[in-house]
């Protein structure tokens, strides 16, 4: 491989769940649903939920100390902080100025990206070509969500599905390898598919508590894009790098729903003890889910350096992407 190509490695991974787990069975006691239900549908059988006065700085703080630990990286060496996430702290500043300040980064660029479930391979993608046209070496990228915040708890379709989480990762210029590629995509013209309708400009609803800051979703529709999009950002990357879908040692994809992973992996011919799967225990994080897996399979041994990983994700908006890299 040249040396003069710059590549952007991962050299730290990490993770972050909020302490307070919350079980089917917990949510069949105040939700018409069951264990039962919920796990045959979606394969979840628990989530997070943050802590009161917990938010998704605090999250992201912890997953970045970890990921920073395992990189061997200080505060100082930082030059850019990027988070991907739907439900920051606050409409301004940034969950990422808020974050960088807090790990005592102070001075180097941090911004949010807004992508859904797709925001942390949205942010990834950035800080790539941060570092592949020079202008950063080492990134910080970060993938952190409260999503149960706009949750209706009274709507079992949508209430079932989603939980909090952040993941990191500590990004590097090596020139010996890292992340291949990475593609993005949006269709705005879905957005009522799976949005929540509400925001600064638009205004809030007033007087609706659950109705005017829930999350509102068509659930197969939504299922039936995800496994169209995904299938076709696959071939797209496979094809965009002369590589064959037995190539890939690993799928590590947004923990959503089981039912879509298992649609994904068979279409890459892949067996399930090849895909990373994490949504049996913290549901649907969004953008923090590709990152919480991540850090699970390389912590656990599973995903070793040198190994060729495929990253994907979709979300609302509608967003999708997918990153390719090796290890």
């Amino acid at each position: 491989m040249s040396s003069d190509r710059i590549y952007s490695r991962i050299a730290g991974t990490g993770s972050y769940l909020p302490e307070k787990v919350l079980t089917n069975d917990d949510l069949a006691k105040f939700v018409d649903t069951s264990d039962e239900w919920i796990a045959a549908r979606t394969g979840i059988r628990q989530r997070h939920i943050a802590a009161e006065g917990e938010t998704t700085s605090d999250l992201a703080y912890h997953a970045s100390v970890r990921a920073m630990e395992a990189a061997g990286v200080t505060a100082a060496e930082i030059d850019l902080i990027v988070v991907g996430t739907t439900t920051p702290d606050l409409i301004f500043p940034s969950t990422a100025c808020l974050l960088q300040h807090r790990l005592g980064a102070n001075g180097c660029g941090a911004f949010d990206v807004n992508a859904a479930c797709s925001g942390f391979l949205y942010a990834l993608s950035v800080a790539d070509k941060f570092i592949k046209s020079g202008d950063a070496k080492t990134v910080l990228v970060v993938g952190a969500e409260t999503l149960t915040r706009m949750v209706d708890w009274g709507e079992r379709t949508t209430a079932v599905l989603f939980g909090d989480g952040a993941g990191a990762v500590v990004l590097k210029a090596d020139t010996e390898t890292g992340i291949l590629s990475t593609h993005l995509h949006a269709d705005g013209g879905k957005k009522e598919l799976l949005w929540n309708p509400v925001g600064v400009s638009v205004g809030f609803k007033e007087g609706e508590k659950n109705a005017g800051v829930a999350i509102q979703m068509s659930g197969s529709d939504v299922f039936k894009y995800a496994v169209r999009a995904l299938d076709s950002v696959v071939d797209e990357t496979l094809e965009a790098n002369g590589l064959d879908k037995h190539d890939l040692d690993w799928l590590i994809p947004h923990q959503a729903n089981l039912r879509i992973i298992e649609a994904t992996a068979k279409r890459l011919d892949m067996p399930m003890d090849r895909v990373v799967v994490t949504v049996d225990k913290h549901g649907n994080t969004s953008s923090g889910s590709v990152p919480l897996a991540l850090d699970q399979a390389v912590r656990s041994g599973q995903v070793q350096r040198g190994q060729l990983l495929l990253l994907e994700a979709f979300g609302g908006g509608f967003t999708w992407g997918s990153a390719l890299l090796r290890y």
